[in-house]
């Protein structure tokens, strides 16, 4: 009888890894399921551990016994990524590291793996020598491609929706779903009403990630994992109108930003919206699919992902409150 392969999965209770643990155990594989939240599983190849992933000794510990795979959803800032990076793909076997489609520029449409890049290409110079998110995700990607041995695989997921994670242009859950359960409207960017976006279930992408996991095909390679169906914001908005009767505000992108963040120097907030949700995010997908076997056909549309997700969203949930989304639109009455 073979002994299964082990998979160590760090950040396993987020959008993606929720799905993907027990798609792992699924497939026979022996999983380690990493997260400082809570993990829970009733599977018996499944081994909850609750921890700090980003402390090298628990690291040592884990990896003690050997490990097959890696798949790494953790976030790595622009100082961790070196130590990180080097670490983790010399002790196991096959890598997975998460980057982002954030990381492409708006200069070619559909976007491809070849697509250029923000931090190659932005004319923002100030944002390419940042630690914005989809700067160090890319500093990270060439970390990887400078190493000795290929044994590494890249993602770069879209906006990916799961369980209490249900967005809408730079908003989350408790911008959308918790105000809509709370008979409140949600203010949205006019500049974004019409732009392209690409969001993904989060199962579909955990499967998408399980094919390219010791996949001989997927090493050295960074891969798209996302789905091919687009829709305007505005789209997006009328479905969570018909969903959950979710009412959008339209105003000008500056209002909007500043309800998110009024520091001016605070530059996260903007950046996301001028340098991801107002470019068409129009995806190629054909590689993954060609890598991993699945096709367009079978991941969930937009509009029955989102319906299944908010359907689970508790009622009683304690969202966290806008009160300047709140004052906003008093103001505007």
């Amino acid at each position: 009888m073979n002994t299964p392969r082990k998979v160590l999965v760090l950040g396993a209770t987020g959008a993606m890894g929720r799905y993907l643990v027990p798609l792992l155990a699924d497939l026979g594989y022996q999983v380690d399921a990493v997260s400082l939240d809570e993990v829970k599983s009733d599977r018996p190849n499944v081994n909850c551990i609750k921890a700090d992933a980003k402390d090298r000794e628990v690291l040592k510990r884990l990896l003690a016994n050997g490990c097959d795979g890696i798949v790494d959803f953790m976030i790595y800032s622009t100082a961790e990524l070196p130590g990180a990076l080097a670490f983790l793909p010399a002790h196991t076997d096959h890598y997975v590291y998460l980057s982002t489609y954030r990381i492409y520029d708006d200069k070619e449409h559909p976007v491809k793996e070849s697509s250029p890049r923000l931090l190659d290409t932005a004319d923002n110079l100030v944002l390419r020598n940042s630690d914005d998110y989809s700067v160090y995700k890319a500093r990270g990607e060439n970390i990887l491609r400078a190493l000795p041995n290929r044994n590494w695989t890249i993602v770069r997921p879209a906006i990916t929706y799961s369980y209490l994670r249900n967005q809408l242009v730079t908003l989350e859950a408790p911008d959308t779903v918790g105000r809509a359960f709370a008979g409140k409207a949600v203010v949205l960017p006019e500049q974004a009403r019409n732009v392209q976006a690409t969001m993904s279930w989060g199962g579909d992408v955990a499967r998408m990630i399980a094919g390219l996991l010791f996949n001989e095909h997927a090493r050295g390679e960074a891969f798209t994992v996302a789905t091919a169906e687009h829709h305007s914001w505005g789209e997006i908005a009328d479905y969570y109108k018909a969903i959950c009767n979710l009412e959008a505000v339209w105003v000008d992108k500056e209002d909007y930003i500043r309800i998110l963040r009024p520091d001016p120097y605070d530059f996260g907030a903007r950046w996301q919206l001028e340098y991801d949700r107002l470019f068409d995010r129009i995806m190629d997908n054909s590689k993954v699919l060609a890598a991993t076997g699945i096709s367009q056909s079978e991941l969930t549309p937009l509009y029955d992902g989102l319906e299944r997700e908010i359907s689970r969203c508790p009622k009683d949930y304690p969202w966290p409150v806008n009160r300047r989304m709140d004052d906003y639109l008093a103001a505007m009455r």
